[in-house]
């Protein structure tokens, strides 16, 4: 079984091998094989293609599968594939996504560091006295846009905090949608739901209709206080339309994990986006931390080596998204 890694997938070859019970030969290869024909040689005939993203203006070299390391194929352009290519995707990052986003709703309420970080013997005696009630989460109502594994799991995570929690899916029907939430609506009533929320949570793919579908309206009928953690893509957010609504203080808080750019390789110092969201006091800004973890990679790998054992004994494959 030959098995092309390419870019960061490269880095965990180890993890997948421990885990692969068909014999493997493994090539490496780096992240500039996702869209240049350079490395294609080494590619052609490849049994799997480990790799987050894929595209090419010339032929495409032969492989039998694309197993995208991750769930979102938004890199992904379906018609250069080789024919006959099957393509499975991964999740579990639904589990530190949650902790992330849950993260964000705590420091926003708590500010822990801050708070430690100001500590000081010397003037102990007048913070302490001088203190100041905070809010809690317990009450708060949070609305989710993208009811999938990544929404389901904040909501669990939520509602053990005591959080209202509405749901805003395509599949919802009658106020309800199946998973753990206390209302659900439409993506054509978000307009509607959004000034109850305390905080608003993007959790959904990209795609052509979500796509810039957050935008000068949705930020307009959020409440002041409301707190926007975008943690799906960046450009499901209209980028002008929130750094304006930021620095007007019209909503109280974003944080920042996605961006609208990204590094196409090593030296590539992009900007990820046209204005410097870090230099608002209301922003949040993290470089796309929010699933990168251990335990991600543990899971995931292990769910690619089980695909591809399967993949070698000629058995139904798990999570195809697009052929066989």
């Amino acid at each position: 079984m030959k098995i092309v890694m390419v870019g960061e997938a490269a880095t965990h070859q180890q993890e997948l091998a421990a885990e692969l019970a068909t014999p493997a030969t493994f090539v490496a290869l780096p992240r500039e094989a996702h869209e240049s024909p350079e490395w294609d040689d080494q590619i052609d005939g490849a049994d799997v293609l480990v790799a987050m993203r894929f595209k090419r203006s010339t032929p495409a070299p032969r492989f039998r599968l694309l197993h995208a390391p991750g769930a979102g194929l938004d890199g992904v352009d379906f018609a250069a594939l080789p024919a006959g290519c099957t393509v499975c995707n991964v999740f579990e990052h639904e589990i530190p996504m949650a902790e992330y986003a849950m993260a964000c709703l705590l420091e926003h309420q708590i500010a822990l560091a801050s708070v430690g970080a100001a500590f000081n013997s010397d003037t102990f005696a007048q913070a302490y006295l001088g203190r100041q009630p905070r809010g809690e989460l317990y009450g708060k109502t949070l609305l989710i846009i993208g009811f999938g594994r990544i929404g389901q799991a904040v909501a669990v995570r939520a509602r053990a905090f005591g959080i209202r929690v509405v749901a805003i899916s395509s599949r919802a029907q009658g106020g309800r949608v199946e998973g753990p939430m206390d209302e659900a609506y439409t993506e054509a009533e978000v307009l509607a739901q959004l000034p109850r929320a305390d905080f608003v949570v993007l959790s959904c793919p990209l795609n052509a209709h979500t796509r810039g579908s957050f935008g000068a309206a949705q930020l307009a009928a959020m409440k002041p206080s409301a707190v926007l953690i975008n943690i799906a893509r960046a450009a499901v957010v209209d980028q002008a339309a929130l750094y304006e609504a930021l620095k007007a203080q019209r909503i109280a808080r974003a944080f920042l994990d996605v961006w609208y750019q990204y590094p196409a390789g090593e030296g590539d110092n992009v900007q990820p986006a046209s204005q410097r969201f870090e230099a608002l006091p209301n922003a949040f800004c993290t470089p796309h931390v929010s699933g990168w973890t251990h335990g991600l990679f543990e899971r995931r790998y292990r769910l690619i080596a089980q695909n591809i054992d399967r993949l070698a004994r000629g058995e139904p494959l798990h999570n195809v998204v697009a052929g066989n």
